[in-house]
């Protein structure tokens, strides 16, 4: 089968290795991809909104099954595109994209289906936003309505940083038309856990529960980035908790989707937060996250396109996942001035990488040299495995010292939280 991935970071990356292990796979396209990606898959520079051309290379190159990866496409309807021209695809369509695509949409699901989630309440004014902050005990949430790179949500503590970011979003247009609304959000406590699934809309298989690292700097301080890193599986997500998550959150999630006409097929991402008052939800996204993606597929032991081929038709039900029993680790190196700012065009070099390790590119490209660069905020990241987690972070952070390239950032406590879990057990 010839199969095409849309998207070209450390999520795509980690998709397309768990892909090209398929038996079933001839030709394997990622587009745009990136350079670090060419050893295993052939990166077609079209970006991921051209949807005229990513529609003509399917068509020209007789593309079997494509893989529709990141937020944007997916939100804009890349899917229906291609399916009403017979590529077959793994992921939601437009209608159902939407669970990511707009906050206030999925806030209102969950508050109409009995979901639970934070009280909340929105904005397209300014004024009346301010009005309603000065009513508000802190610390709080305040989130772009629609898409923006996982930067869009601003935790603040108290009311003079709020009315910054009411009027940096609203009036500034700082995510552009994502913040023409807001969502106002209580702040909620305890350990958060990322929970990707695949679900055709009638069967719903969990994968493998992990734990993002969302700030920037060790002790989880500075602002949110796209995930410094991550581990799987997640120590907070227990027996008795998933229990709760399948009865209250997950089913309950596709059936109301179901249920407003919005089918869900594909990846389906649960961020939840684990209260004194029980879990709930804190956002959906569409997709598998990243850097989440990086540390559940390497664990991942049953074919994972075939998986996609029987959530697209329908048949999940028919399919056995089975997962390897260890643990897994990720740790992100950065450029410096990210999520704010990247610098480019920065030599890397990569010297004794262990052969079990996993290097998943990400912001990344060759210069005229043909040299391997830096080209954007996260930069490439590590996934090691182990029967312990300890040993898969040290193995990380051990191959993550043998890349190197100027100014690097990388979080030095991955998976900290996870070790205090099990230290006090």
């Amino acid at each position: 089968m010839n199969i095409m991935i849309v998207g070209g970071g450390g999520r795509e990356a980690a998709i397309a290795k768990k892909i090209k292990e398929s038996k079933d796979v001839d030709k394997l396209y990622v587009l745009p991809g990136n350079a670090g990606m060419a050893s295993y898959a052939e990166c077609v520079d079209i970006s991921v909104m051209d949807f005229d051309s990513i529609l003509k290379f399917g068509q020209d190159n007789s593309i079997d099954f494509a893989v529709v990866a990141p937020d944007d496409p997916l939100v804009e309807g890349l899917v229906d595109l291609l399916e009403a021209n017979d590529i077959r695809c793994f992921g939601p369509n437009k209608k159902a994209a939407i669970i990511e695509g707009s906050k206030s949409f999925s806030k209102r699901l969950m508050i109409d289906h009995n979901i639970p989630t934070a009280s909340f309440a929105e904005f397209t004014d300014s004024q009346k936003a301010i009005n309603y902050i000065k009513t508000q005990t802190y610390p709080l949430v305040i989130k772009a309505d629609g898409l923006a790179l996982g930067k869009g949500v601003a935790i603040v503590d108290n009311f003079l940083d709020a009315k910054k970011t009411v009027i940096s979003y609203l009036d500034d247009h700082k995510f552009n038309h994502s913040s023409d609304k807001i969502i106002i959000e209580e702040f909620l406590e305890g350990p958060e856990i990322s929970l990707l699934t695949f679900t055709d809309g009638k069967t719903l298989i969990p994968m493998v529960s992990s734990m993002d690292h969302k700030r920037i700097g060790d002790g989880d301080v500075g602002p949110n980035t796209g995930g410094m890193g991550a581990i799987a599986p997640n120590p907070y997500y227990t027996p008795m908790v998933e229990v709760e998550c399948i009865r209250k959150i997950l089913y309950p999630t596709i059936l109301a989707m179901n249920k407003e006409g919005r089918t869900f097929k594909g990846c389906l991402y649960f961020g939840l937060i684990l209260t004194k008052q029980g879990v709930k939800v804190i956002e959906y996204n569409c997709r598998f996250g990243d850097p989440e993606t990086q540390v559940v597929l390497p664990l991942l032991k049953t074919d994972l396109l075939e998986i996609m081929m029987a959530t697209r038709d329908e048949r999940l039900n028919e399919i056995e996942v089975k997962w390897e029993s260890k643990c897994a680790a990720n740790v992100v190196a950065a450029s410096k001035g990210y999520p704010i700012t990247s610098t480019k065009d920065l030599e890397i070099e990569v010297n004794d990488i262990s052969d079990d390790a996993y290097l998943y590119t990400a912001g990344v490209k060759n210069n005229s040299a043909g040299h391997l660069v830096t080209n954007g905020g996260r930069v490439l990241s590590i996934t090691c495995i182990a029967d312990e987690l300890k040993d898969a972070i040290d193995e990380c952070y051990r191959n993550m010292s043998q890349i190197d390239f100027k100014d690097k950032v990388v979080r030095s406590d991955i998976g900290h939280r996870a070790l205090e879990y099990y230290r006090t057990k």
